[in-house]
């Protein structure tokens, strides 16, 4: 399935905890134009899911825990006042993007594709970061292999690791599977057929 970019705002869903009617009505209106489903919503009230949170800084701190902003969505701040203070409880929610108050409908849509290709970003960062920890965890594994073969075969570290690698190639494996098997059967896998 592929990513919607984040240029693609229609079919969204948005939650909008606002405090002045002005605000909320431009909001609404800007939202209704692109197409973007709208709640509204009150912190420390139950959420459902949304691509988006508005959240205006009147609202902050968000002390309780179901207060907090929903997961998953990207942050949008309603800035009011930049007061070290007030910047420092926004920063807390780590938002994807901003808006100053009192709002107008020019920025809307810039502040809502910044938003969501933050948020893009941001889980493919995560999504890297998870993959080399995986790889990271796994080369203790092909240490503790090529340290085994080097003791069973009485070959030097680059040979074992070099015949683990060449055993992984005739499988079709990857090194880490290979070393896996070594750990776990004490002895290099046979090639299957």
């Amino acid at each position: 399935m592929s990513k919607p970019s984040s240029f693609s705002l229609r079919g969204r869903k948005a939650l909008a905890a606002i405090k002045d009617e002005r605000d909320a009505s431009i909001v609404r209106r800007q939202f209704d134009r692109l197409g973007i489903e709208l709640s509204a919503w009150t912190p420390g009230a139950p959420a459902g899911a949304a691509d988006v949170v508005l959240i205006d800084d009147d609202f902050l701190p968000l002390a309780t825990a179901d207060a907090r902003i929903p997961e998953g969505g990207a942050v949008i701040v309603l800035l009011g006042t930049e007061t070290p203070s007030r910047l420092k409880l926004v920063l807390d929610l780590d938002p994807a993007s901003f808006l100053i108050k009192p709002l107008r409908s020019a920025g809307i849509y810039a502040a809502l594709v910044m938003a969501f290709e933050r948020l893009e970003r941001n889980n493919d960062i995560k999504h890297q970061l998870a993959k080399m920890d995986a790889r990271l965890r796994a080369r203790r594994v092909v240490l503790t292999a090529v340290l085994q073969v080097m003791q069973t075969h009485g070959l030097a570290e680059p040979a074992a690791f070099a015949l683990i690698r060449r055993t992984a190639m005739e499988q079709r494996k990857t090194i880490e599977q290979v070393a896996a098997e070594l750990v776990a059967q004490g002895q290099l896998p046979r090639a299957a057929g």
